[in-house]
């Protein structure tokens, strides 16, 4: 029985949630395994839209276990948040597992996040402001404070002190802003401690043997390709691993578990915060899109940025990762352009790129080289077969698969849970 890694194959906010959800009532566990509170996932279950940002899918599908991984940082207060208003509207939250390892995200995380980002002005990276990075710095630089750490008192402080020690410094004397105090802080987090406790256990164990006895797992990516930390355009990145390896790391289960890993990926391309982006229209095309598409943050509100598929970024998620599908999202909105245009490959200096251009300098002053494939006009909201689509769209799906170097399993032609197409089982 396979171990499903399904991840964003762009800049996000391609659809993962929904995909991941249309594979909840066929696997046993979903398991986030990076990021925090700083990227949402929308889900539509019979009209009803769920907006989920700290929470695995999963947990919108009876019967399945969601797991919060050892690779997430945990805002408490988001947690229980997002869990009061599940089960004010009748879901079932009471089989959240959160890892023992996973680090929490406290309020001068937050603090930090803000006043760094208004500092750094016109260098600024484009965070939410959500504590996440500074969470992730705090866990490299081994002064984090992990959930176990929150019923010891005695430790909690302990930790909570190493890392205000060089944080207050910055905050008076650099940033011109109020100490925070070790008490307030262990008090705060102090106050989740027991309504958390249930829910902790050690995941990689449960996982690893859910594995063992047949079962189905699926790893979800919190952010996407182009935002990981090692791999995505850096600094304008999230601060933790997006990628297929980071399911590894994220969660505690060896790499030869891992049976398919399911891109997911937008038939445009869409990117939010700072950072290069060769596709981006910043003009009529791009306003259509984001208005047609509804292309605005589910954790921020923020308007996205909007462009045309880039075959580029595909190509290269999909070596990264080891991809084995494609889940195309989206392709209902491009219906009614007489062309579509798609990205093949880079100009640089005159020099044509059909792979990531080495150097970060080459990557933002990329000017994309597009074709152009015949648009289409008709309805495909109702289409359930890749057949019942207009052969136009038909082609424009295979030309995507061909540029991309991998199969289009599934296709999005709607937001609601049904409102897919399905080529190849992806968990077959």
């Amino acid at each position: 029985m396979p171990a499903v890694v399904v991840l964003g194959a762009q800049w996000g906010d391609e659809g993962k949630g929904k995909a991941t959800d249309q594979l909840g009532s066929r696997v046993d566990y979903v398991v986030k395994f990076n990021g925090g509170n700083n990227a949402g996932h929308t889900v539509v279950i019979d009209g009803e839209k769920y907006a989920l940002h700290l929470l695995p899918s999963g947990i919108l599908s009876p019967g399945v276990t969601p797991v919060i991984g050892n690779g997430v940082v945990v805002d408490p207060a988001v947690l229980f948040q997002e869990l009061d208003a599940l089960d004010a509207r009748g879901v079932d939250t009471s089989r959240l597992l959160v890892s023992s390892s996973a680090h929490i995200i406290a309020p001068y995380h937050q603090t930090i996040d803000k006043v760094t980002e208004r500092f750094l002005g016109k260098r600024r990276i484009g965070t939410t402001g959500r504590g996440i990075g500074p969470a992730y710095a705090d866990k490299i630089n081994r002064v984090g404070v992990r959930v176990q750490d929150l019923f010891d008192e005695n430790i909690l402080a302990q930790k909570v002190e190493g890392s205000l020690d060089q944080k207050n410094h910055l905050l008076l004397k650099v940033y011109n802003r109020r100490a925070i105090t070790v008490e307030e802080t262990v008090e705060h987090l102090l106050s989740y401690a027991e309504r958390l406790r249930p829910m902790v256990t050690d995941t990689a164990l449960e996982l690893n043997r859910a594995l063992d006895e047949g079962k189905n797992v699926l790893f979800e990516a919190g952010q996407a390709t182009m935002l990981d930390v090692d791999h995505g355009t850096y600094p304008f990145v999230t601060s933790s691993s997006a990628t297929a390896g980071g399911a590894c790391t994220g969660s505690g289960i060896g790499p030869t578990r891992i049976d398919r890993v399911v891109g997911v990926i937008k038939a445009y391309t869409t990117r939010v915060g700072e950072g290069p982006f060769p596709t981006e229209l910043n003009d009529d095309h791009g306003e259509w899109l984001r208005k047609t598409g509804g292309e605005f943050g589910v954790t921020t509100g923020r308007p996205r940025r909007c462009g045309w598929y880039d075959a580029v970024i595909a190509r290269y998620a999909s070596r990264i990762n080891g991809l084995t599908d494609l889940v195309l999202t989206k392709l209902d909105v491009l219906t009614g352009l007489e062309k579509v245009p798609v990205c093949v490959a880079y100009d640089v200096d005159g020099t044509r790129h059909e792979e990531m251009p080495v150097g970060q300098s080459d990557f933002h002053h990329a000017t994309p080289v597009y074709e152009h494939l015949d648009g289409w006009w008709e309805d495909i909201s109702d289409c359930r077969t890749f057949e019942d689509l207009p052969p136009n769209a038909q082609r424009y799906v295979l030309a995507l698969e061909e540029m991309s170097g991998t199969r289009v399993s599934a296709i999005g032609v709607g937001p609601g849970r049904d409102a897919t197409i399905a080529r190849h089982d992806l968990l077959g």
